[in-house]
């Protein structure tokens, strides 16, 4: 539950010195943690705490809730990295008062262990007798001690006088020397883990087997547009331009990741395909075949390979329905979709309801094409009006640096986020009640999210199953996009869609707007049949509320992770693979040099 103040049974007074209590708990946590006393650490904390940890404690991703599960942790893992060197941050600790019943101290903190560079936030809720204590603490590996990133005052200050042009070249197609990692993609995944490994003095070579770095942006249907903000969106060492508008079309998306891989020198093959990676030879663990468009080949031997495939590995997923071989009109994917105006004067129906199937819908309506929408489960849905200052409201014109705002996000354990996520859905079903309603009216299927938290469980759980409106919800009240939401797909009949309530639908075309398929599928095709069952989910939440695999190896903890180790996945937006990137980054630069420990 939340540490309201009627479950703590305690009152604050707004006026205290916020700082004065922070630093006077911080002393106590931090010689504790110097002397790797377990029991007074715990002590520090409410019974129902949270500590989430990147990689500084447990060289892996962990959450772990209650005071008991914390005080083993920090008994287990003290000795090994030996926290010293603490040191609060008192420009940025604040008191925090999200709702009038929740008030808190949030102070960022850093530290030193035995192989990093650490930072920390820690939230103190106050208690009936006039104490503060811990309910969240936070811990993410910031660098590696002896390699930091070659960047602001470390960047290379020697002139270069040799032949820039031919020496890039030279490096690109790595004539002199083998990349240490290759990367399988070259969206915003796999080019900021190549930006990281850069900063950290590790040649990354990303395949891409579109034609120009970006294509997977410009070949989208042409009205999409994201619908996250300029603030949330930017890529590591090279934000957007300050006058970029706040939502971008995809193709401007395609154009930045293009000026983002150039500018940052990072080494690219378009128009080639990974066609296997099997295990190494030449000492190295796996061994890469690399096929380009003139069928030139090379084969690599690499200890790292880092899979950037994004949603679904770019798989489409695609319901059987019977009969679909007798309907005498065309159908596709979303994938594959482009223009609207491909179908003028035909019937058009969509199958899905969810970001995708409301964007196309909403392009054919603007250009007077009869499109309606086949809903077969509930959606959530929120204006992006509404939604995004709330969900993303740390990410703003005036809001605090990327950085800043990155950790502060990531200090949220998942689960504890999802009881905070239930009362900012409920404010924006408020919020956005005409709009509901006016759906609700129409049939229109909705729902709030898992247990009613809004549409970010659905994200890190599915990937899916939401709209964020930027104007086709109108349409559907509007009866402009047509609605069929009663009735399941019984089978294709030749002119369209027979439902099991008998009722039928005439359709020129069918696009299937239902998503992507299992992300694995496209790791699977890639590797010997023998590491298949290695391979752990790719996405959604473990026991602890942490997303499976993302920013580290693929084997995970499991019994089969050694046959795996050295394989890793990068996949989701472009702020979460701003702040993960790095920790992909950080765990291969440790293995390289040897500084690795061992996962908890």
């Amino acid at each position: 539950s939340l540490p309201t103040l009627q479950k703590l049974g305690s009152t604050v007074d707004r006026n205290l010195d916020a700082q004065a209590v922070a630093e006077e708990w911080f002393l106590a946590f931090a010689d504790a943690m110097r002397s790797g006393n377990c029991i007074s650490v715990a002590s520090l904390l409410v019974e129902d705490a949270f500590w989430r940890d990147l990689l500084a404690l447990t060289w892996d991703f962990h959450t772990y809730e209650g005071r008991s599960a914390i005080q083993q942790f920090i008994a287990d893992q003290l000795p090994k990295f030996k926290p010293s060197a603490f040191r609060i941050r008192n420009d940025l600790t604040r008191l925090h008062m999200p709702y009038e019943d929740i008030v808190c101290i949030q102070a960022f903190f850093d530290f030193e262990t035995t192989v990093g560079h650490a930072s920390g936030i820690f939230r103190l809720v106050p208690l009936e007798n006039g104490s503060w204590k811990a309910h969240t603490v936070f811990t993410n590996l910031e660098d590696l001690r002896g390699f930091p990133e070659k960047i602001g005052a470390l960047r290379d200050h020697e002139p270069y006088h040799r032949k820039w042009v031919e020496s890039r070249e030279r490096e690109r197609e790595f004539l002199d020397e083998e990349p240490g990692v290759v990367i399988i993609g070259g969206g915003q995944s796999g080019l900021t883990v190549a930006a990281r490994l850069k900063a950290l003095g590790i040649n990354a070579l990303v395949v891409e087997r579109n034609k120009r770095i970006g294509d997977n942006w410009r070949n989208q249907y042409p009205t999409l547009c994201v619908h996250s903000t300029v603030w949330y969106d930017h890529l590591p060492y090279m934000p957007f331009p300050s006058s970029w508008p706040v939502f971008r079309p995809a193709a401007k998306l395609g154009n930045w990741l293009e000026t983002y891989a150039h500018s940052l020198e990072l080494n690219v093959w378009t128009s080639a395909e990974v066609v296997s990676v099997d295990p190494g030879a030449q000492g190295k663990k796996w061994s890469v075949k690399v096929i380009r468009d003139d069928e030139r080949e090379r084969i690599f031997q690499v200890n790292h390979v880092v899979f950037a495939l994004g949603l679904g590995g770019g798989s489409p997923n695609i319901p059987t329905i019977p009969c679909q071989t007798e309907f005498k009109g065309q159908t596709l994917h979303s994938s594959q979709y482009k223009l609207a105006t491909e179908h003028l004067g035909k019937k058009v129906v969509v199958i899905g309801a969810c970001t995708s199937a409301h964007d196309i819908c909403a392009d054919h309506v603007d250009h007077g094409i009869d499109i309606t929408m086949v809903q077969r489960s509930s959606t959530y849905v929120m204006s992006a009006k509404e939604g995004m200052p709330r969900l993303t409201g740390l990410y703003c014109e005036n809001g605090p640096p990327t950085d800043i705002a990155d950790r502060i996000n990531a200090s949220f354990p998942n689960f504890l986020l999802k009881l905070v996520h239930q009362r900012v859905a409920k404010d924006l079903a408020e919020a956005d009640r005409g709009i509901l309603d006016g759906l609700r009216k129409v049939g229109f299927k909705l729902n709030m999210g898992d247990d009613d938290s809004g549409p970010v469980q659905l994200i890190w759980k599915r990937g899916g199953g939401f709209y964020f409106d930027v104007g086709a919800s109108q349409k559907i009240i509007d009866r402009k996009i047509k609605l069929k939401s009663n009735g399941s797909i019984a089978r294709f009949t030749p002119s369209g869609l027979l439902f099991e309530d008998g009722s039928t639908l005439d359709a020129d075309v069918v696009i299937f707007a239902t998503g992507y398929a299992d992300r694995r599928t496209a790791y699977l095709r890639l590797l010997p049949n023998h590491l298949h069952d290695a391979i752990r989910p790719l996405w959604g939440l473990d026991e602890e509320g942490e997303l499976y695999s993302v920013a580290r190896e693929v084997g995970g903890r499991g019994p089969q992770a050694p046959q795996v180790a050295g394989l890793w996945a990068m996949s989701g937006n472009w702020a979460l693979c701003r702040f993960h990137s790095k920790h992909v980054a950080l765990q291969i630069k440790a293995y390289e040099e040897g500084i690795f420990g061992q996962r908890y």
